[in-house]
């Protein structure tokens, strides 16, 4: 029952995505494009969701379980470190020259786009670097400089 419940969030997000045209990378590169060619759709999306979110992670920092009353795990990260400034610049990079996130892009994938495959494939290489190289290496460096030091 339960993954039928995440499957219907999940079919809900993404019409949401393909109503407001997010699914469009056309869309996010415009609103990107302030000297050109703006298109400010996407300020509507995030001045709707924004509220939303923020009701919603209030109501849910009330709480200790989920909805289905599962232990509830908020981010406790409160802090900035290089990975997340690294993490934030190529993200920004990748959305800024391919109008895709990866919601979006997931929700363009079934529509056959070369693009939008080529975004997916490149994330998942991009998420198993990250996590079988990148956290090796750092772990190694870690080790051999000072076991307790914060990359």
């Amino acid at each position: 029952m339960i993954n039928f419940l995440v499957l219907i969030c999940g079919f809900i997000f993404g019409i949401g995505l393909i109503f407001s045209g997010m699914s469009n990378p056309s869309n996010v590169i415009n609103f990107l494009n302030i000297a050109g060619k703006w298109n400010p759709s996407l300020l509507f999306v995030m001045l709707g969701a924004i509220p939303v979110s923020f009701i919603g992670f209030r109501w849910f920092q009330k709480k200790d379980k989920t909805v289905f009353n599962d232990k509830l795990h908020l981010p406790g990260n409160s802090y900035i470190n290089k990975e997340l400034i690294v993490g934030s610049f190529l993200f920004g990079i990748g959305w800024a020259l391919t109008g895709f996130c990866p919601g979006p892009a997931l929700v363009a994938l079934y529509t056959g786009s070369p693009k939008a495959l080529l975004f997916v494939l490149s994330m998942l290489i991009g998420m198993f670097l990250h996590d079988h190289l990148y956290k090796a290496f750092i772990k190694k460096i870690k080790s051999k400089i000072n076991p307790h030091s914060h990359f």
